[in-house]
């Protein structure tokens, strides 16, 4: 049997999908009063001959784990076997596609399988059961499958609650997670940031917003409360009601003005008006010589200084 680093029996192979798949759909090869009792047959065949099935919702394996499972195969074996469908002259794996990498990683020639007739639906769902029942997906990925399920089989959201056996409001929440931008749910993918982070996030439609949220979260390590503190400032500063500047008369005379003031004294000159009759002149030196020169532009002298 599987160990992990600690010694502890693994769950890498396949512990608990026996009833998953019983549950699930036996009632199509098995009578109901002697379901409890039969044990799915199971056979062996070669491995080259088995295939992951497209509806595989798990997009990432982790090396470190599935090396160690490697190592246990070839010390054990493959205990549980993986669930299959035939499929003209090979085998699509529905349930058990970590063991199966992992026997091919360990060198074997043969796998255990049980094999099933389902059709491409029932193959989605269990291989999004036992994934979800191990917690081997990402959110992403998990919102993925969910969207698959929708988009393939025209399920509702209240279906696949049924089927996953979670709460439609979980299923709705993780759905949400694919309106973030493309770039944001990789970092999610990859554990840069975490579910939380991501939720708040999702505070912002802006797409180049999202994305520079997160690249903060990751630049500056923000927990998840700092991060929906700083979204709640962006979003209160757009919904700030603008300030309307006074419509002040004669603006182009003070315009033309300003303009030939610049010219005349050869530097930034600025007139900023705060009434029809009130505001002040702002002239830019930039140098000691700079401020000297503007001096005697405006005939002002050292004898009239003294």
């Amino acid at each position: 049997m599987a160990l992990n680093k600690k010694g502890g029996l693994g769950k890498g192979l396949g512990k608990g999908i026996d009833s998953l798949i019983s549950n699930a759909y036996a009632v199509e090869t098995r009578k109901k009063d002697s379901a409890a009792d039969k044990k799915e047959p199971e056979t062996t065949v070669k491995l080259r001959l088995v295939e992951p099935a497209s509806s595989q919702p798990r997009l990432k394996f982790d090396e470190d784990t599935l090396t160690e499972l490697a190592e246990s195969i070839k010390k054990y074996g493959v205990i549980q076997p993986i669930v299959v469908k035939k499929v003209d002259d090979h085998y699509q794996i529905i349930a058990g596609e970590r063991r199966w990498r992992a026997a091919k990683q360990a060198g074997l020639k043969d796998i255990p399988v049980i094999i099933k007739d389902y059709d491409e639906q029932q193959i989605a769902e269990i291989a999004l059961i036992e994934n979800l029942q191990r917690e081997d997906l990402n959110p992403i990925e998990e919102a993925k499958a969910y969207q698959s399920l929708i988009e393939k089989y025209q399920l509702k959201q209240e279906e696949i609650a049924e089927k996953v056996f979670k709460s439609r409001s979980v299923i709705t929440n993780a759905l949400r997670l694919l309106k973030l931008d493309e770039e944001v749910q990789l970092m999610l993918m990859e554990g840069k940031i975490t579910n939380g982070h991501a939720k708040a996030i999702l505070g912002l439609e802006d797409k180049e917003e999202q994305r520079a949220v997160a690249q903060k979260v990751v630049e500056e390590q923000l927990s998840v409360r700092d991060t929906e503190k700083y979204i709640k400032s962006l979003l209160d500063k757009k919904n700030e009601p603008a300030v309307t500047k006074p419509v002040l008369k004669n603006q182009t005379l003070y315009e033309t003005l300003e303009s030939r003031m610049k010219s005349r004294m050869g530097t930034k000159v600025q007139i900023k008006r705060k009434s029809d009759d009130k505001g002040k002149i702002e002239i830019d030196y930039y140098s000691n010589d700079d401020l000297e020169r503007i001096i005697e532009l405006m005939g002002i002298t050292k004898d009239t200084i003294e």
